[in-house]
C-alpha cells in the first residue's frame, strides 16, 4: 500500500459479525505481561518484549470469505513485528469485532474525511454509504504524495473523491478542512460528516462543521489495553462525561469531545514507545546481519 503494510487475516466468526468502524485486536506471540497500546491506531508492545498485541480498526471485510484486512504503518514496535510476518504465517490471538459498529442509517449525502492512513478505516464506511445510496464525497488528506494510499479503492466507492496534500505534489494543496468548507459554502448540503484521522484534523473538521449545524462524526482510538473496557487506559471525554472508545466508541459525536484531554493522553506514554520501537529494530538488525 505505498509504504503502509497490509494484512488480510481469515476469522470467520469475527467477519461475519463484523461492522463498519469496529476494531480488532492482533496479537503475534502467545505470552502475557503486555502493558500498553500506543496512540496511533492500535500499536501496541509489551515490556519483555516477547509478544504484542494491537488494535485495528478494519479497512475491509468480506463475510463470505470470512476474511478481515487491515492497513497499518509500521511506526511502532507492534507494528514493526507485524509488518516482519510472511504471508500463511499465523498469530496467536485475532479477537473482535470490539467496539460498536458506525450508525450510518438513513444517511443521504455525506462526507467522509480521512487523515493519512485513517483513509484505510475511512473506506468502509464510504463504501457502506454509497452501496446503500447515499451521495459520498469522500475528501483524502496526505503529506505528500509518496504516502497516498488506496486512491482507486476510494474513487471506486465514492461519488465523488478528493485528493489533498499539505505540499501540492498531488491532488488539491491544502488540508482537507478547505475542501469541506468550500464544498458546503458552493451549496453541499450533507447531513453528515465522518472524519478518521489524526486528532487535530478531527478536532478541525468538527470546528467548520459546527459553524454550519452537520452532524460531526469521529473515530478515535486512543491508548487501549484489554479492549472490554475494564482497564480504563481508552477513557475519552464526551459531553462532560467518561467513555470508553474500546466499547463506547469508537464513534463519538465531535461537537461533544474534549480533545485537549484526549491529545494530552496520546501522548502520556511517548517516551516508552520510542524505547520500544528502538528495541524492536534493534532486533531486526541483529536478525540481518
Amino acid at each position: 500500500y505505498n509504504g503502509e503494510e497490509g494484512w488480510t487475516f481469515r476469522g470467520k466468526l469475527c467477519a461475519m459479525n463484523y461492522g463498519e468502524g469496529q476494531s480488532v485486536c492482533v496479537k503475534a506471540k502467545d505470552v502475557c505481561n503486555w502493558l500498553l497500546h500506543s496512540y496511533v491506531w492500535g500499536v501496541a508492545f509489551n515490556e519483555n518484549r516477547k509478544g504484542f498485541a494491537g488494535f485495528f480498526v478494519a479497512s475491509d471485510f468480506d463475510k463470505e470469505k470470512g476474511e478481515v484486512t487491515i492497513v497499518f504503518q509500521a511506526i511502532g514496535a507492534s507494528t514493526i513485528k507485524l509488518s516482519n510476518k510472511n504471508e500463511g504465517e499465523e498469530i496467536a490471538h485475532f479477537a473482535g469485532p470490539l467496539g460498536a459498529a458506525t450508525e450510518l442509517e438513513n444517511v443521504k449525502n455525506a462526507c467522509v474525511i480521512g487523515g493519512g492512513v485513517g483513509c484505510a478505516i475511512a473506506l468502509p464506511q464510504a463504501k457502506w454509504l454509497k452501496n446503500h445510496g447515499a451521495q459520498v464525497d469522500l475528501v483524502a488528506g496526505f503529506r505528500n504524495k509518496e504516502i497516498v494510499i488506496l486512491e482507486d479503492e476510494m474513487i471506486e466507492n465514492s461519488t465523488n473523491c478528493i485528493i489533498c496534500t499539505d505540499d501540492g505534489s498531488y491532488g488539491v494543496k491544502g488540508f482537507v478542512t478547505n475542501v469541506l468548507k468550500e464544498n458546503i459554502e458552493n451549496g453541499k448540503q450533507y447531513d453528515c460528516v465522518i472524519a478518521i484521522g489524526p486528532i487535530p484534523m478531527m478536532r478541525a473538521v468538527s470546528d467548520v462543521t459546527k459553524e454550519y449545524g452537520i452532524k460531526t462524526i469521529v473515530s478515535l482510538n486512543p491508548i487501549m489495553i484489554d479492549g472490554t473496557g475494564m482497564c480504563g487506559g481508552c477513557r475519552v471525554t464526551v459531553d462532560g462525561k467518561v467513555k470508553f472508545a474500546c466499547v463506547d466508541g469508537p464513534d463519538f459525536d465531535g461537537f461533544e469531545v474534549d480533545f485537549d484531554e484526549a491529545m494530552s493522553r496520546g501522548r502520556s506514554y511517548s517516551d516508552f514507545e520510542a524505547k520500544a520501537r528502538e528495541n524492536a529494530c534493534n532486533l531486526y538488525k541483529k536478525e540481518v546481519q
